[in-house]
């Protein structure tokens, strides 16, 4: 059996797991595949260095051209990350007929629909599962399990080092600064952890679960991102005591065929299931009008789940060589994408308020609600003895964008208002 031979576009982390499992699992993938496959060539920033694994460095180049143009190379997998470098070595390795395995959320995220044509164009495959959710096969699910459905929604928690703090806040009554060093020093955190903690990297996975959910063309510009590093330990006491979780959460609705996609931290009710994911953990929850509601949930990062989800788009790089269906599978968006106006994005709201603690103020706050057409769930004035003012949490029913903006800006303008202390969407 002719092995199928791959270039490696990285050895961090995830490469080391890919290497681990394709040389580990080599008869499970080899039935699988109907041949051998072997690790041709790997791309290194560094050939000489100490290694966790043992390769053999006659394979190790520190030129990434190399194992693009290696000849007798037919996937290349890449796990190198960045962006516009990386973009020219895809598109180079697809213009010589190779197929792509890549984890990079942010190349497909700002470059994919271009990527893809091209896979389109030379009749090439373009995977990417890990670019996700780590070791969870949720693109894999929205291509292909349901295929035969319209979704309608996708929630979730894709980003671990958000929820690893979130979560320790939680449990823990720490503050935020406190959990991110922590974080930073079990490397659930980068030195600069801007990426997660502002929403961008959880903003970009859901550019592209909404690009396959909703077959449309999603761009990272269409996402409107909150991050959590204004979360303090008070907005968590409170949501808890409301029973409520506080998560960061990807949301993209489709209705009537508009989408609105957002990433924001969000009070989830705790008797929904996305609310008792912890820690480092993702989940995804997916609507369906036929299926309903699914979630799937699992390790978001790390070395083997990551890998575990690459490897697997390896095998199906394979055996689509082997039953020459390469480039047939690319989902390419086909719906013209429109957005929701402000008017007709809804949402349940928590609102904490900081007033003048004489009376009065709490008619003209409701006042202020009823003008806008906004009806309240629930107004609970909350004692706070480390706070000479008054404090009043709100939550809302469901009520518009447009018609919160023009709340909160009315607030601002109102003297017994001292400062608007928080304002996050409620799920559940």
């Amino acid at each position: 059996m002719k092995p199928v031979k791959v270039g490696l576009l990285g050895l961090g982390t995830v490469g080391t797991g890919v290497v681990r499992i394709v040389e580990g699992n080599q008869e499970d993938l080899s039935s699988q595949v109907g041949s051998p496959i072997v690790i041709e060539k790997i791309s290194v920033k560094n050939t000489v260095k100490d290694r966790v694994i043992a390769v053999d460095r006659a394979k190790l180049t520190e030129d990434p051209w190399e194992v693009i143009r290696h000849p007798d190379i037919d996937v290349i997998v890449e796990v190198m990350g960045g962006i516009e470098q990386t973009k020219e070595y895809i598109l180079e390795a697809l213009e010589r007929g190779k197929h792509i395995v890549t984890a990079n959320k942010d190349l497909m995220a700002l470059h994919g629909s271009e990527i893809l044509a091209k896979a389109q164009e030379k009749k090439c495959d373009v995977f990417y599962e890990a670019s996700v959710a780590g070791g969870i096969p949720i693109i894999r699910t929205l291509i292909e399990g349901f295929s035969s459905d319209r979704i309608t929604r996708i929630m979730g928690i894709v980003n671990g080092t958000t929820n690893f703090i979130l979560t320790k806040m939680s449990q823990e009554g720490a503050s935020y600064e406190e959990v991110l060093a922590e974080a930073q020093a079990l490397g659930y955190a980068e030195a600069d952890p801007t990426s997660d903690v502002e929403g961008l990297d959880a903003a970009r996975k859901m550019a592209i679960l909404g690009t396959l959910g909703f077959r449309t063309n999603v761009e990272l510009q269409d996402v409107a991102v909150s991050g959590i590093s204004s979360v303090t330990r008070e907005d968590i006491t409170y949501a808890r005591r409301l029973g409520y979780e506080m998560k960061l959460l990807g949301i993209a609705d489709c209705r009537d065929d508009e989408i609105n996609i957002s990433v924001q931290p969000t009070m989830v009710r705790q008797s929904h299931p996305i609310a008792s994911v912890n820690g480092v953990f993702n989940a995804v929850y997916v609507h369906g009008e036929a299926v309903g509601e699914t979630m799937f949930y699992g390790a978001g990062a790390g070395e083997l789940p990551t890998a575990t989800s690459v490897v697997a788009d390896l095998v199906a790089v394979i055996k689509n060589l082997k039953l020459g269906v390469n480039g047939l599978k690319a989902i390419v968006p086909y719906k013209q994408k429109r957005l929701q106006s402000d008017k007709h994005i809804m949402s349940k709201n928590f609102i904490l308020l900081h007033v003048d603690d004489k009376a009065g103020v709490l008619a003209q706050i409701t006042q202020i609600f009823a003008e806008y057409e906004v009806s309240l769930a629930s107004v609970v004035q909350q004692p706070n003895e480390h706070n000479p003012d008054a404090e009043i949490i709100i939550v809302t029913h469901n009520a518009s964008k447009a018609s919160m903006d023009k709340v909160l800006k009315h607030f601002e303008s109102l003297s017994v208002i001292r400062r608007i202390k928080s304002v996050y969407r409620v799920e559940g």
